[in-house]
């Protein structure tokens, strides 16, 4: 049998369904993204590791220029290594019939006999290339969909100068190209990237590397020292060019994967409590308010004999009630966004396989921690029910004191119409009432400030990347550091306007125990075409001897201008350079370091060295420098900036990138929602002297206005304080967003603000015509009757 107290939650949960559908909705969404955030993290990390292991991926990556093959029996004899594999691979460019401009690849050899015993290929279509057989390939497959290839095609690339023709015998992908990018770029693109494997004697004949290697991958056992096997790697590779060793940590497919993991695992920390603490705070309005309405009752059923322990668990009731159901339904939402997103990343990652995992744990924590903020939020009314006694309960409250908004009133008397001196009254007779109102609606207005200014710092990312720092058309890249005098080459070419030197090196930056493995970027003095820029969209003097960093890289190293890195270069002599830092580039995308070119070549012990260039071009010549640039024997790869801004449009609204769609969605919602909470707790509160209003005489209108007036001044006056609340958040929401990959910055936005804001003032108008319609419906006999 139903007790009374019972019949009684369920008569008040149906009187405010409306208030509690917003706040389950506020609790839902919060439980919703930590359910989907923790599932991913959790799918994506037991993916990447079941992957890695099946597939054998390294623990060691080293590369060299050329080392013999019996070098491979002193690494393995190197403590903690459990296995040892040599292989070739070289840059190559693809020819795509209809495309002028050649496509850049990777080649990779394969075992001749067998399968690799370190990172292995999952075959998704085809087969092996056959022993003896070095015009046979595989291809990635995601390369191969984007241009339609199939097994059975045949396939023209250029290896080392030498033009080939190959037979694609299957599709592959691999735990090492998880996330593929072309050499020097950081933007991957299944079109203008591929991976071809081949087998080693083939491959070995192409690059010239009969009986040596250019790269060596290695296991180490359970337990094993990380940092003595790299040393001793590079001990053993240093005469034969090694480039330095590099841990599973530092490859750079492993490393994105890793960073967007970790995106996840911060955002699902730091989101999903910004929603319930505001639900806990529009609990502690609403709650207050059943309370402040029911003393009558409340004391009427302690003089029966109920005890507050009875009566604080009738109320706790229904505020566990609307958290429970709440957090119930994030967890199916949660479920669902998870599923959705989950085909994103399997594109996104090229996993061949990504189911969503389902992660006990966070439903759990989702409904507790959802319970715990309701009740916070309830605490203190429940502490009111408490208190009240019986005899004191059942006599109306305490007038309020009204004489502190006389002398207002009676100055605007004048001006003000009676409807109007009635909404201003209530606003400065209840300023606490008032200021919460403002506050709930001010936290939705900085959700919205936040999402928005985000979209508009992505557009910031790629304004700044492709149009300020990058104002080229065409960049070159060549097979090895070349001298100066293939710069006249290009500049000679019909249709080029300009032509500015670039030189990348790889070089690991530590200061103390913060280390970056990446690569110094030598530009030349006066640089047009691909620049240093400051704060103010400068650019930046590059000095003869030191460096200019990122803003990111200069976190990352935590570091300021006029500390010294030392810098261990992994090219050519390998020189470990102190170098003081001379600058911080505004610099959104990468996080590069900056060096003169004259400089870096002085350092470097290389004169009038170069190893790409910047070109800008001419338009209605552009397929004739294409075609000459790929009959050029020294170019390994050409990069169109239009086609990387599109890859890089692409990429952010993939990945977590499209997070920040969903979650300005959110934004909206729960916007609305504290908007029409306030509108239904004023409405709730003041129905009885509504009603009034109508008997004594005022029309629907007037009557609306009483109220929705109100509405709409403390909607205006939390649109400031939003304002500034959003500003803040916003750039602990960019943070989460920023990658090694690429920065978002939170900006001071005046579209953006006046963007959110018109999404507040809809919220508002939208629920002022809900409650108007509930007021026009309302039976004033019947709302006469109640005893607030």
């Amino acid at each position: 049998m139903v007790s009374p107290l019972n019949r009684k939650l369920l008569r008040d949960l149906w009187r405010i369904k409306g208030q509690a559908t917003a706040i389950g909705v506020v609790i839902g969404v919060g439980v919703m993204l930590l359910v989907m955030m923790t599932g991913l993290t959790a799918s994506l990390t037991e993916t990447r590791d079941a992957y890695y292991d099946r597939y054998r991926l390294a623990d060691i990556f080293a590369p060299a220029s050329r080392a013999p093959e019996r070098l491979t029996t002193r690494l393995a004899a190197i403590p903690g290594v459990a296995a040892v594999q040599s292989r070739v691979q070289g840059r190559a460019l693809i020819d795509i019939p209809g495309q002028v401009l050649p496509v850049q690849a990777q080649a990779v050899s394969l075992p001749d006999r067998g399968r690799p015993a370190i990172n292995d290929v999952y075959l998704t279509d085809g087969r092996l290339p056959a022993s003896g057989r070095p015009d046979e390939i595989l291809l990635l497959q995601s390369f191969a969909l984007a241009h339609g290839l199939h097994p059975g095609d045949q396939l023209n690339a250029t290896m080392n100068g030498a033009r080939r023709s190959f037979d694609v015998v299957g599709l592959a992908q691999s735990p090492e190209f998880l996330y593929t990018t072309a050499p020097g770029e950081l933007i991957p693109d299944d079109a203008r990237f591929g991976v071809i494997w081949m087998s080693r004697s083939g491959l070995a004949a192409a690059y010239d590397m009969n009986g040596a290697f250019n790269e060596v991958l290695l296991s180490l056992t359970r337990g094993a020292n990380l940092e003595a096997t790299l040393t001793a790697v590079d001990r053993l590779l240093d005469p034969y060019g090694g480039f330095g060793a590099y841990a599973r940590a530092d490859q750079t497919s492993n490393r994105f994967v890793t960073e967007e993991i970790s995106g996840l695992v911060a955002a699902a920390i730091g989101v999903p409590p910004i929603f319930l603490l505001v639900a806990a705070f529009l609990l502690y309005i609403v709650i207050g308010r059943i309370v402040q309405s029911e003393r009558g009752q409340i004391g009427l059923m302690k003089a029966f004999g109920y005890t507050d322990g009875e009566l604080g668990a009738h109320y706790s009731k229904l505020i566990l009630a609307i958290a429970l159901g709440g957090a119930l339904a994030g967890c199916l939402a949660g479920i669902a966004a998870g599923r959705a997103l989950v085909g994103v990343y399997t594109d996104y990652f090229k996993f061949p396989f990504l189911v969503f995992q389902l992660e006990p744990s966070s439903f759990l924590l989702g409904i507790a921690v959802s319970l715990l903020a309701a009740s916070a939020g309830g605490f203190m009314v429940l502490r009111q029910v408490f208190g009240l006694l019986p005899a004191a309960a059942m006599r109306p409250p305490t007038p309020p004191d009204f004489s502190r908004a006389g002398h207002l009133s009676g100055a605007l008397g004048r001006i003000l119409d009676q409807p109007s001196r009635m909404v201003l009254r209530r606003i400065t007779r209840q300023p606490g009432r008032m200021a919460a109102s403002m506050l709930g609606i001010a936290l939705g207005m900085a959700l919205s400030v936040a999402m928005i200014t985000i979209y508009a710092g992505f557009d910031r990312t790629i304004d700044l990347s492709f149009s300020v720092v990058d104002r080229s058309d065409v960049r070159v890249g060549f097979t090895h550091p070349v001298s100066t005098k293939t710069l006249f080459e290009l500049d000679r070419l019909p249709g080029v306007v300009r032509v500015e030197a670039t030189r990348t090196v790889p070089a690991v930056m530590s200061n103390g125990l913060h280390t970056y493995r990446g690569g110094l970027i030598g530009i030349p003095a006066g640089a047009e075409l691909s620049r240093a820029i400051d704060r103010e969209l400068e650019p930046i003097l590059l000095p003869p001897r030191g460096v200019v960093l990122s803003s990111a890289l200069a976190r990352i190293l935590d570091v300021e201008i006029g500390d010294v890195l030392d810098v261990d270069v992994r090219e050519g002599r390998q020189p470990v350079l102190q170098l003081a830092v001379a600058g911080i580039a505004e610099t959104l995308l990468g996080s590069p370091a900056f060096m003169s070119l004259e400089g870096m070549n002085r350092a470097l012990g290389d004169t009038r060295r170069v190893s790409g260039a910047y070109l800008m071009i001419d338009q209605a010549y552009a397929d004739d420098i294409y075609m000459a640039l790929q009959n050029m024997p020294t170019v390994a790869g050409v990069s169109l900036k239009s086609q990387a801004r599109d890859a890089f449009v692409t990429l952010m609204n993939t990945g977590a990138g499209a997070i920040r769609y969903v979650m300005g969605a959110i934004a909206f919602i729960i916007t609305f929602g504290i908007v029409y909470n306030a509108a239904r707790i004023a409405y709730a509160e003041r129905a009885r002297d509504l009603a009034s209003l109508r008997v004594i005489g005022f029309t629907r209108a007037e009557t609306a206005f009483v109220l929705l007036g109100e509405l709409a001044v403390v909607t205006l006056v939390a649109l400031p304080v939003g304002a500034v609340l959003g500003y803040y958040l916003s750039f602990g929401i960019a943070a989460g967003f920023s990658t090694d990959l690429y920065q978002i910055p939170a900006i001071f936005d005046g579209p953006s603000h006046g963007q959110a804001a018109l999404v507040v003032m809809a919220a508002a108008i939208v629920s002022g015509l809900l409650v108007k319609r509930d007021l026009d419906r309302s039976d004033l006999i019947e709302v006469l009757k109640t005893r607030e």
